[in-house]
């Protein structure tokens, strides 16, 4: 998930929906409310952990902070080097996981296929935002943390695409790579809030209309296969602040249009090949996961 919600485009939710925890992370994020703060306030630790599945929580963004941490540099080196390989590798990876997730919905009928397609528009429409570019205050990156953690959990849904959008992507990985404990507390605050907050709204939906729910988070998915699509035309860069040029409105291509327009190397048989392995790679994620739940 760590490694997954450093990439704009990419969700931590997808990878959480692929290894079967998705349910429990969101259970487990709701329990974090006043009944926990209680049995704090009484020095109830032990009831307190248990009461929101510490173990649980510990084990996954204990894993979500090492690798923030540990691969940030290293995916930032892979997007700039092989990007299209990167982009090929999860583009089958989202793919298996969106039509793997609606086949667990038994019961489709007109509504949830509507909830599908609304899913679908919704990333689509996420994917034509320009970027802008918001001032770098702590109060500014706290809301950002906010709004990019609550797409976090949404599979299909970036963090990272819409810290891009609002011009602080760059700005939340220079202060990763520098450790620079200002910005990344105030990002911290943003995100332990409105992690726990949206938690609850998602908590609530799912136990009521789980199988719609299901349906809209799946279009969330198959949408946002737009933005990671590998082969790309920039028509459009902004310098930002930083002296980096960011593409504002880009093409999708095919390969060999790709080839034609850049000069460069499409790479297609090798983008083929890291297509299927993230296809292949998440039915055999989810067959581990059903084993070790045994």
């Amino acid at each position: 998930m760590g490694m997954a919600d450093v990439i704009p485009g990419v969700s931590g939710g997808t990878i959480a929906f692929i290894c079967g925890i998705y349910d429990e992370l969101i259970d487990s994020l709701r329990r974090c409310d006043y009944t926990a703060l209680k049995l704090l306030a009484k020095f109830r630790i032990k009831d307190a952990w248990l009461h929101v599945n510490g173990n649980f929580l510990l084990a996954v963004f204990g894993g979500v902070l090492i690798s923030v941490l540990s691969f940030a540099r290293l995916m930032t080196h892979l997007l700039d080097a092989a990007p299209i390989l990167v982009w090929s590798f999860f583009f089958g990876l989202i793919l298996s996981a969106g039509i793997y997730i609606a086949r667990q919905i038994s019961d489709w009928n007109a509504a949830r296929v509507g909830l599908l397609v609304m899913g679908i528009l919704f990333a689509v429409a996420i994917s034509e935002l320009r970027p802008a570019q918001l001032p770098e205050e702590w109060w500014v990156l706290s809301l950002a943390g906010a709004i990019a953690i609550c797409a976090m959990i949404l599979p299909g849904v970036s963090g990272s695409f819409l810290l891009l959008m609002m011009g602080l992507y760059q700005t939340f990985i220079t202060a990763l790579s520098e450790f620079d404990l200002v910005l990344l507390a105030s990002f911290g605050i943003g995100c332990v809030s409105g992690l726990i907050l949206f938690s609850h709204v998602l908590h609530w939906l799912l136990e009521r209309f789980h199988a719609a729910t299901m349906a809209l988070l799946t279009g969330f998915m198959l949408g946002s296969l737009k933005v990671i699509w590998p082969w790309k035309q920039t028509l459009e860069s902004i310098q930002n602040r930083h002296g980096e040029w960011v593409p504002v409105v880009q093409e999708n291509l095919l390969p060999m249009q790709y080839a034609k327009v850049s000069g460069a190397d499409s790479m297609w048989m090798m983008a083929l090949v890291c297509l299927l392995v993230g296809l292949v790679l998440v039915p055999m994620i989810e067959r581990i996961a059903h084993q070790v739940q045994r």
